[in-house]
């Protein structure tokens, strides 16, 4: 019988299928998308920017009407040589960049790079990184919106135009490592003229009398209104002695006025980028870089374990205060089961945009609502729970009713002197139930009615003094930026940071001051280019370059006009700003290397002091500041302060490292009368508490 042949099994490798790339900015947005897309994407980070404009050049052809010349950013080499890499073998290739300006110009720049087809739908966007919102995107891709990268090389040459020329000139004029910018220039000189005011101000004296007023056994509190039923100022103690001069302080006072009514409070829309960093500041005290940063990580995805990576907040850059209908209703169904009926608004608070605002995303708030603070806050780190928390509660209050105060407005008189005492009581909580600022506390006056007489317990007259203007905050900054309408949502973080970096200004107990460096570089730029640091014409262009993405404006024009004068004033500053001389002070005291005077220099980061033989001698000190304090730990040297790596103040002793002593808080030379440990002046809320670290002693708050 014939044997049957054994077939040969095949040895060829079943071939991979083919998946789709996706790429995206960073590396966790890329774990959290290739979830939601599953086995048939491949998600890859580009790290950021891939190409740009030279750093050794201006990179601008202006023959040929300002033509960008970019370049593969140094470092980025293995980064695109993979990213090539994996674009060959994909069936196809998506550019999921964040949606915005800056986004879109990043997915061109990789169209280039990858040699993909413009006008391919190879566009990707989405304003949420949620399952639904990914999936659905995904749906509907387009083609690169070519006004959005326009609008986005037009700014990006823009800033590199004004910072190479005149950057430049300041290093030849005045001192290596500085820059100028657009923004920063602007930011700059609202912080010195701020500095002017505050200097130039002439401090005016007032005087306040309070009262306190008896009804029966109730005590409440008025404040002097006037005479003969006007309102008048009392500007010496003249003027409050013939006040007190009137009064009968035995005799009655008689109501003659009592206004009652209901007053609204509304609450405010939810965040905007500005609003965000603004009450992040303020709040809970985060710098504007590290608001950003949080919020950063809490859009591209958290791990929240069964529910696997979450995005929990919508796109963090955005100028727009509009949210979706989707996400309306899921606010009102969660209020509704939470709260009741009657805290859910019927018609929710519409913010009003700013000028010029672009509108292209919605308000930054939670992608669900029904992920509450508490629920998450062992997924997240401090900062990411703080920030999500201030996110949700001011979307969930933006969706709510007002809240209802009753007020009550009294009028005291006695021989034609003037009181009034305002009183108020919570009617109805409405937003105020999750969205309380401090402001809300109850000021209770007795039941008092028109014919009524009350007792007169004590005066309390003040003086006063007209205070300056505060110094700029972070928050205070933003705000003064975005009302001249200087900058985008995506500017105002780097141009903090640029004109600290470069000591321009530092900040000083949360605020900005000016250093002299600062005042020499904006004196520069005030004098020879006053359009730099013209608030309306900057807000202009900036009106121009929104012009640009809308497909309004030729991009190439918008540069021309500005170009063509500008070049003109760099031309003539060169000739006319003569070399300055940041002279060296003298310390004071010599070199204990060589001998030489010690002087005192401008550096990176401030004044120093260092040998004036340099380069032939080099040693440097840190100028220390003593706060008259001896050490209470060697009880020999000085307590001074000093600066972490993170610029943050905290006290040493002058012998370190013989001495080790160090505190955040600033000690102030005595003991606890308790258990004889030093005490520290702590910083809270509205002033400073004497306490003991221990906390076996504490004084009364000082404002």
């Amino acid at each position: 019988m014939p044997t049957k042949s054994k077939a040969k099994a095949s040895t060829k490798k079943r071939r991979k299928p083919q998946k789709k790339l996706v790429i995206v900015e960073s590396p966790a947005k890329a774990k959290t998308i290739e979830k939601y897309l599953g086995r048939t994407y491949k998600v890859v980070p580009s790290l950021g920017h891939v190409r740009d404009l030279p750093k050794s050049s201006m990179g601008i052809d202006f023959d040929n009407n300002y033509d960008p010349h970019y370049i593969s950013i140094r470092g980025k080499g293995d980064v695109i040589k993979g990213l090539r890499a994996e674009a060959k073998k994909a069936k196809a290739v998506y550019l999921a960049s964040d949606p915005d300006r800056e986004g879109e110009s990043i997915a061109w720049h990789l169209a280039h790079i990858l040699n993909l087809d413009v006008n391919d739908k190879n566009r990707v966007t989405f304003n949420e990184i949620t399952k639904d919102a990914v999936k659905e995107a995904f749906k509907t891709p387009r083609t690169i919106d070519m006004n959005l990268v326009n609008a986005q090389q037009a700014r990006r040459i823009l800033d590199r135009l004004v910072g190479y020329s005149i950057s430049p000139l300041l290093w030849k004029k005045v001192k290596k490592g500085l820059s100028a910018g657009r923004v920063q220039s602007i930011a700059l000189s609202l912080i010195i003229e701020r500095e002017k005011e505050i200097k130039a101000f002439q401090p005016e004296e007032y005087w306040t009398i309070d009262a306190d007023f008896k009804k029966s056994r109730s005590t409440f509190g008025a404040s002097f209104y006037g005479l003969n039923g006007k309102k008048a100022g009392l500007k010496d103690n003249a003027a409050v002695q013939d006040v007190l001069a009137k009064l009968d302080k035995k005799g009655d006072f008689d109501i003659t006025n009592v206004v009652r009514k209901e007053r609204k409070r509304s609450p405010q829309p939810p965040f905007t980028t500005s609003s965000m960093q603004q009450d992040a500041n303020r709040k809970l005290n985060f710098r504007t870089r590290k608001t950003m940063m949080a919020a950063q990580q809490l859009y591209e995805g958290i791990n929240l374990g069964k529910e696997g990576t979450q995005g929990l907040i919508t796109y963090m850059r955005t100028d727009s205060t509009r949210i979706s209908s989707i996400a309306k209703h899921e606010a009102s169904t969660f209020i509704h089961e939470k709260y009741g009926a009657e805290y859910a608004a019927t018609k929710p608070i519409k913010g009003k945009l700013p000028e010029g605002a672009q509108d292209a995303h919605e308000a930054i708030r939670p992608t669900s609502v029904f992920r509450t603070p508490a629920s998450l806050k062992e997924r997240l780190n401090k900062d990411q729970f703080r920030l999500y928390q201030l996110i949700w509660n001011r979307f969930v209050a933006s969706q709510m009713t007002n809240a209802i105060m009753d007020t009550m407005a009294v009028t005291l008189n006695q021989n034609g002197v003037t009181f009034r005492a305002n009183g108020s009581k919570m009617k109805f909580e409405g937003f105020l139930k999750i969205y309380k600022d401090g402001k809300e506390k109850d000021n209770l006056l007795p039941d008092l009615e028109i014919g009524d007489q009350v007792k007169l317990a004590k005066t309390d007259p003040a003086q006063h003094f007209t205070q300056p203007p505060a110094r700029y905050s972070e928050a205070n900054l933003i705000k003064a930026l975005e009302e001249n309408g200087v900058g985008r949502p995506s500017t105002y973080a780097p141009t903090l940071d640029t004109i600290q970096r470069r000591y321009y200004v530092k900040l000083v107990g949360r605020r900005f001051e000016p250093t002299e460096l600062g005042e020499i570089v904006d004196n520069i730029i005030n004098d020879y280019f006053p359009d730099i640091v013209d608030v309306g014409f900057t807000a202009d262009l900036e009106g121009e370059l929104d012009s640009v993405e809308e497909g309004k404006q030729d991009w190439v024009k918008i540069i021309d006009d500005f170009y063509k004068p500008f070049s003109t004033e760099v031309a003539h500053a060169e000739d006319a700003i003569e070399k300055i001389q940041i002279r060296d002070e003298p310390a004071g005291f010599d070199c204990d290397i060589c001998g030489a005077p010690m002087v005192i220099k401008m550096g990176r980061y401030g004044k120093f002091y260092a040998c004036s033989r340099f380069p032939d001698c080099r040693n440097t000190k840190p100028i220390v500041k003593e706060i008259g304090v001896v050490c209470p730990v060697c009880h020999k040297g000085q307590v001074i302060e000093r600066k972490s790596k993170k610029n943050r103040i905290f006290y040493g002793c002058s012998r370190y490292p013989d001495c080790d002593f160090v505190s955040w808080d600033k000690p102030v030379g005595r003991d606890c009368p308790k258990d004889g440990h030093y005490l520290v002046a702590k910083k809270i809320r509205g002033g400073i508490q004497i306490v003991c670290p221990n906390g076996d002693y504490e004084e009364a708050p000082q404002k």
